[in-house]
């Protein structure tokens, strides 16, 4: 638990180090939201520690943005009910065993905490240049259908093209 306890210095410097180099692509998994979800609700710092995070986020991918790095951010929504149809899958399928952590229930215990958590950072921290997209997730394929379009759709709005080479290959030939 002690990664959760981090100093704002020590956050930036964990998130910062993620990111992915020009011309490639990262993905996050929850990344430096954790520091106003899990650390709130299970109240591993103070509230004046966790609030301020929200503006350094913002901070972050603003700065991110001004560099022309483009976040894409997903919550990726699920009912109460489909998360215990999920766990209780887990539980029941031998092939899906090895999902199965008992931190999970202690977790579930929190739900509503956890609403209210995500519903703050969604609020705070959807920006122009870094909004959050809500998605309906109690069905894989309709999950995938709506990030996968999201994704598709930003990648074509960046009208990427193939780099030029950096010599002249008119002259080049290949023997067999």
């Amino acid at each position: 638990m002690s990664s959760m306890r981090l100093t704002p210095p020590e956050l930036k410097w964990r998130i910062h180090r993620a990111v992915p180099r020009y011309g490639n692509i990262g993905v996050f998994n929850r990344s430096h939201y954790e520091d106003v979800l899990i650390v709130r609700v299970l109240k591993l710092q103070p509230v004046h520690v966790w609030r301020a995070r929200y503006d350094q986020i913002n901070a972050f991918e603003k700065h991110l943005a001004a560099n022309n790095v483009i976040v894409l951010k997903f919550f990726l929504h699920i009912s109460k009910q489909e998360q215990a149809e999920r766990l209780e899958a887990r539980l029941k399928d031998p092939e899906k065993n090895w999902k199965f952590d008992p931190e999970d229930l202690k977790m579930r215990a929190h739900w509503s905490k956890f609403m209210k958590a995500y519903e703050d950072a969604i609020n705070f921290c959807s920006t122009h240049y870094a909004p959050w997209h809500i998605v309906p997730a109690n069905h894989k394929w309709y999950r995938d259908y709506i990030v996968s379009k999201i994704v598709v759709k930003t990648l074509e709005d960046m009208k990427l093209r193939w780099p030029k080479p950096k010599f002249d290959l008119s002259g080049i030939r290949i023997r067999p």
